[in-house]
């Protein structure tokens, strides 16, 4: 996930937003969850959300599921997702 955080000013602001989603994300979803790029910058995050599991649709399932509570729970954030199933 590729996030916009609009109201941040500065890095802390930044990295309160990540480690609230990524805690989030953890405990509801059972997912490793991880900012992968742009930690430097303020207003970028580039989260990586993994999950493994017995087949395709169980996989695809978990990861829709994070993508409706992300949408739902953090709607002031900008994403951009891109979905890759091995």
């Amino acid at each position: 996930m590729e996030i916009h955080i609009h109201d941040s000013s500065s890095l802390k602001d930044k990295r309160m937003v990540i480690r609230s989603l990524k805690e989030k994300l953890k405990s509801k979803f059972n997912v490793a969850v991880s900012e992968v790029d742009n930690q430097d910058l303020w207003q970028l995050a580039t989260v990586a959300v993994v999950t493994v599991g017995p087949d395709k649709k169980y996989v695809e399932n978990v990861l829709q599921n994070v993508i409706n509570f992300v949408d739902i729970n953090f709607p002031e954030l900008h994403i951009n997702i891109t979905k890759e199933i091995f």
